[in-house]
């Protein structure tokens, strides 16, 4: 029973801090440290769990989106290629985005799945990312769209994506300030960072979906699974919806100084114990 409550507070922690700009990786690391609270406990089965909760809850989200971006791209394959057509121009910037994440992610997700994951990480990038934050809403001209964009920056965000891979980063977090750095509306630029998140997330929730299913669960897994997936996907969705209403009327500087309170409660707290 312990085990299924921890599994959902997991759920919920994945699916708010995935999409909020505050570090899904550093919030479970720091979870991790001070409470025992270990994903790793509960096997690859959760760990896909929490990636397709997530993916259902971008797709649900922005569906229309998804929709078009994918008629387009099938038009552009059929020979009509147009790249002034918003829709297939973004579905392409999407691609290229994750060149770079699937790249590094692909062959150095293990270094830093261990090289990297300490406590005092995650309070240097809570530090270093809010004072971007801070930056990018200063300079940014916030005037462009998502589409308007140009396949360099679209791969320099694909770059701040794998950024992510550090703890206490955000991979929202990183996307949404170089966007901001590029002159993006803070809408677009979220709109955008949650879009390119949907190919990577498939991809690498796919592979692991493969290895499960080979196999097999069984019903104890089954439950984790589905709490971690019911969990992650609703609380997501939620958390979605929020910042993209949030971040229409309001700048990130909240984000920032949450970032900034953290670390320096974290830091506080592994000076005393």
């Amino acid at each position: 029973m312990l085990e299924l409550v921890q599994a959902i507070i997991l759920g919920v922690v994945q699916g708010l801090t995935e999409f909020l700009p505050v570090s899904s990786s550093g919030h479970l690391v720091l979870g991790q440290y001070f409470f025992g609270l270990d994903p790793e406990r509960f096997g690859l089965s959760f760990d896909v769990a929490l990636h397709m909760g997530t993916l259902l809850a971008v797709v649900a989200f922005f569906w229309r989106d998804l929709m078009r971006m994918a008629y387009a791209f099938v038009r552009s394959l059929a020979g009509q290629r147009d790249l002034a057509d918003p829709d297939q121009r973004l579905a392409y910037l999407v691609l290229a985005s994750t060149i770079p994440a699937a790249f590094i992610g692909y062959f150095f997700e293990g270094f830093f799945e261990t090289a990297v994951r300490n406590p005092w990480v995650v309070v240097f990038n809570l530090v270093l990312v809010g004072v971007l934050f801070i930056v990018g809403e200063a300079v940014g001209l916030h005037s462009r769209r998502a589409s308007k964009m140009s396949f360099p920056e679209a791969i320099g965000i694909g770059f701040a994506q794998a950024a992510a891979l550090v703890p206490g980063v955000s991979r929202s977090g990183a996307t949404i300030t170089l966007g901001l750095f590029f002159g993006l509306r803070r809408e677009e630029a979220a709109r955008f960072s949650f879009l390119m998140s949907v190919p990577i997330i498939a991809g690498a929730g796919g592979l692991q979906l493969g290895k499960v299913m080979f196999e097999g669960m069984g019903f104890f897994e089954s439950l984790i699974f589905a709490a971690g997936f019911v969990s992650s996907a609703v609380v997501g969705y939620l958390a979605i919806k929020f910042f993209i209403a949030f971040v229409a009327d309001h700048s990130l500087r909240a984000f920032a100084y949450y970032r900034f309170g953290l670390a320096a409660v974290v830091a506080v707290m592994l000076m005393v114990f």
